[in-house]
This record gives structure tokens, C-alpha cells and sequence, in this order.
């Protein structure tokens, strides 16, 4: 992957940004998004936040070789601290990193949303803890993708400040709008996983030092909940 050419996963997300955002992207690592949107017209302007040096260095190196440094700013700051006021950032993407560590990422920072920014993120897992930070923040999911790259499976949330929304314990835990699309990628994920909670149960129930049942029932609730939605 390079400031030409994205990653199946990255393709997607530039997908939703809408045209001539305004994006800030945080975790920018090489700043490639920001980068290959620039070059093809896709948005006016840009922000790469990066938390650590060397990466923060590297987007920094894809600007300039771009020539870019005029339309794409690269700050060195935590999440959200990257944004400052008078930024008027109408599209912030978070990508790459565990559902929990956006959801923080987002809650920190929350002083630094102004409430009309798209936002589109692409959790590692746990995207459950990530969903119900936005609902009890007031954002509609108004896109849900999921994808299958390299063995892995991607969630991608875009959503945005819509006031009091409510989803399902259902919808939280597998999202609204795919539970409704169904896709054969989302039946494959859940399957597997569903695999995987069984084997947990057998290993849980053959362990030879004694398992909480608190944690049995957990996982066995689980994986219910997978047979109800496949069924």
C-alpha cells in the first residue's frame, strides 16, 4: 500500500468521506488516506494527527513528497487534541485500532466535535462498546460495511449527530443496518465465531481448575444470541 494505491479496507473508508471534505485523520499513521484523497480531488483540505513520533515523521515524509504541504497538515498530538479551533473539520476518520480505543478516542475529545462532522470509523473488534458510545452520544449509524481482507474481517461505522437515537441490545452487539443486509461476509463472520464460542464452551467445561459459571453462562449467552440471528 502506498499514497497511490490503498488497501481494500482503506478503499472503503475513503468511500465515505464526503466530496470535498474537510478530513481529519487521526491514527494517520503514513497519512495515506488523507494523501490519495488529496491527489485525486476527493477533498479541499486535510489534517494527519499522529500520537507517536515516527509515524507522525512518516505522514509528515508523504506530504511533502507529494507536494501536499499546503492542503494537508500534520500534527503530533493524542486522538482529538490534533483538532483545533477554527479547523472546521466536516469529516473525521478513525481507522485501524480496537472499537474501546476509538470509543475513548472520541469520548476524550468529545469538547473538540462540533456535532455536524461525518464520521467514519473502522474498528479492530470491538465494535460493540464503540456502538453504544454513539448512541448515548446522539449519532445515527447511517452506514454499516463489513469486509473480508487477508483473513480478517473490517467493520465500517459511519455515522453522524442525529439527537436521541435507541438500537437494540441485537443491533449493538451486531450492528443494525448489517443485521438487516445480511451479506454472505456477515454470515461467514458470525459463523466463525460462533465455532469459536463452542470450542470455548467445551474448553470451559473440560478445564481441570474450576471456571466462574458467571463466565460459562457469558459465553454461553453468546453464542445463542449467534444461533437466534443465524437461524
Amino acid at each position: 500500500m502506498n499514497h497511490n494505491t490503498l488497501s481494500m479496507r482503506l478503499e472503503r473508508v475513503a468511500a465515505h468521506v464526503p466530496a470535498g471534505a474537510r478530513l481529519a485523520d487521526i491514527g494517520s499513521d503514513h497519512a495515506y488516506l488523507p494523501v490519495a484523497l488529496m491527489r485525486r480531488g476527493a477533498i479541499s483540505s486535510a489534517l494527519a494527527g499522529e500520537v507517536a513520533l515516527t509515524p507522525f515523521r512518516s505522514a509528515q515524509r508523504t506530504v511533502r513528497k507529494n507536494g501536499l504541504d499546503e492542503s494537508i497538515t500534520v500534527r503530533l498530538a493524542s486522538g482529538l487534541a490534533a483538532l483545533e479551533p477554527g479547523d472546521g473539520m466536516t469529516a473525521i476518520s478513525i481507522c485501524g485500532m480496537g472499537g474501546e480505543t476509538i470509543r475513548d478516542i472520541l469520548d476524550s475529545g468529545k469538547a473538540r466535535l462540533s456535532g455536524q462532522e461525518r464520521l467514519i470509523l473502522q474498528p479492530n473488534g470491538g465494535e460493540q462498546p464503540l456502538r453504544e458510545w454513539l448512541m448515548n452520544n446522539g449519532y445515527q449509524i447511517l452506514c454499516e460495511e463489513l469486509l473480508h481482507e487477508k483473513r480478517f474481517y473490517y467493520e465500517i461505522i459511519v455515522a453522524e449527530r442525529a439527537g436521541p437515537v435507541m438500537y437494540t441490545a441485537e443491533e449493538l452487539y451486531f450492528g443494525p443496518l448489517l443485521m438487516q443486509a445480511r451479506s454472505p461476509a456477515f454470515l461467514l463472520k458470525w459463523q466463525r465465531i460462533l465455532r469459536e464460542k463452542q470450542k470455548t464452551l467445551v474448553w470451559l467445561t473440560q478445564a481441570r481448575q474450576a471456571v466462574p459459571e458467571e463466565k460459562v453462562q457469558d459465553v454461553a449467552r453468546q453464542a445463542q444470541r449467534i444461533i437466534e440471528l443465524l437461524a
